[in-house]
């Protein structure tokens, strides 16, 4: 396998909001696998950044009323928690946030961005959608959980392209509180072979160390666009106050999962069935273009 160096700038993978060309950006999202956007998601920063937080307290004041479940403990509300570091001042912490579309005006509102969308339209063609509802992995201080590296396509496999995922740093984001890293060219490899880590699934750590991936630091409003092959992780939040990122994933209307996995296990499983999947009812809101009625296959 090509090894892909570390020593890549950031500034070869990086465009500015205020001067963005949508058929650069995408060159270099397919050379690359990774696109950084600075300052893209700025003006919504303020709003999403109060929700996050509203829904944060509520899931701390939700926690007594979580329930175990194979990846971890999710309360009411829908937020999974992790256990926490040992020096913690409670057993569990946030891991994936209980807020996307259905609650969070500012957050449905930031997908719909026109700039945005352009960028992806030049990725994907006319015809987009939303894969999921949103997604808001929320890192709590002094030692907030890691996600170690992996691919998204080891949870989510399509049939064609597959998501392009924007994730969106909330707060300033550097080497101390979680930035994420990325392996440039990774999504050329196909989905790798991933096992079962503290964040679930994950690339091997005595073959995958984090010096063969760019951190990439930014400012509250920055976007990083990935493609559902590339590698990408982040480390522990060691600061004091919490690093939230917010992320959207975008496809095709004509694209579909065909295996769906949150372990080893039931990712070898789902493998086996990859083949007899259809699209069915897989359908997701659309932020760009039309989709034509198509029958589906019984």
């Amino acid at each position: 396998m090509e090894h892909i160096p570390s020593t890549l700038s950031v500034a070869e993978i990086e465009i500015f909001a205020d001067n963005l060309d949508p058929k650069r950006a995408a060159e270099i999202y397919r050379e690359h696998g990774c696109l950084v956007i600075r300052g893209l998601m700025k003006p919504y920063i303020e709003a999403i950044g109060r929700d996050i937080e509203d829904a944060a307290k509520q899931s701390l004041a939700l926690l007594p009323q979580a329930k175990q479940v194979p990846e971890g403990w999710v309360t009411p509300n829908g937020t999974l928690f992790l256990p926490a570091p040992a020096n913690y001042d409670r057993d569990k912490q946030i891991m994936v946030l209980g807020i996307g579309y259905f609650t969070s005006a500012a957050f449905f509102h930031s997908a719909f961005d026109a700039a945005l969308l352009d960028v992806v339209g030049a990725i994907l063609g006319e015809n987009i959608e939303l894969f999921l509802n949103g997604q808001c992995l929320y890192k709590e201080p002094v030692g907030g959980h890691p996600k170690k590296l992996h691919q998204d396509s080891a949870y989510f496999e399509h049939k064609f392209e597959g998501p392009v995922g924007a994730l969106n740093y909330v707060v300033e984001t550097n080497l101390q509180n979680g930035a994420l890293h990325v392996i440039p060219g990774s999504h050329r490899w196909g989905t790798l072979q991933h096992v079962d880590t503290f964040s679930h699934l994950g690339l091997d750590e005595a073959e995958w160390s984090w010096d063969r991936a760019v951190p990439i630091c930014g400012d509250p409003g920055d976007t990083i666009l990935f493609h559902v092959h590339t590698i990408h992780g982040s480390k522990e939040n060691y600061s004091e106050s919490p690093r939230p990122v917010f992320i959207h994933r975008y496809r095709r209307a004509d694209d579909f999962v065909t295996i769906s996995a949150t372990t080893a296990a039931n990712r070898a499983e789902a493998e086996k069935r990859a083949d007899m999947v259809q699209k069915e009812n897989q359908k997701g809101l659309m932020v760009r273009g039309y989709r034509p009625y198509v029958e589906e296959a019984r």
